[in-house]
């Protein structure tokens, strides 16, 4: 179960890694939406392309979000140890209705849980401006 301040560092983490705050490094993914549950996160993305014209590999865009976030919410609580489970379900979309239905998925898990009652009521959840 990840805190409030855990789920801050994992939206935090999200937004970096999708250009939509400063970045320290290059963007590796075009980020449509996000939201970091009590016990799981969904985020939907589109990996970049590297500077030889390759998308950069979900494995290493998971890795990279699975351990800088766990390295700080183990540093945060001060303890070690794992925080994600190794495994992730991913799911390729086929078409631009897919994804707008994918996002609209994603903004409405905190209501279905019944954490709030609208999602932009939600502290944890983020949604392309183009999903609006």
């Amino acid at each position: 179960m990840l805190a409030a301040t855990s789920r801050d560092l994992v939206l935090e983490h999200c937004l970096r890694e999708g250009g939509i705050l400063p970045l320290v490094a290059i963007a590796r993914i075009h980020l449509y939406a996000v939201v970091i549950m009590p016990d799981h996160v969904h985020f939907l993305l589109r990996p970049l392309r590297d500077p030889n014209g390759w998308p950069y590999p979900l494995v290493d865009i998971l890795q990279c979000l699975k351990g800088a976030t766990a390295h700080r919410i183990n540093k945060l609580l001060s303890r070690a140890g794992p925080v994600w489970e190794e495994e992730s379900l991913d799911h390729v979309l086929r078409s631009d209705e897919s994804l707008k239905d994918k996002v609209e998925y994603i903004r409405q898990n905190p209501v279905r849980r019944g954490l709030v009652r609208r999602p932009e009521d939600y502290r944890w959840l983020w949604a392309s401006e183009e999903f609006s």
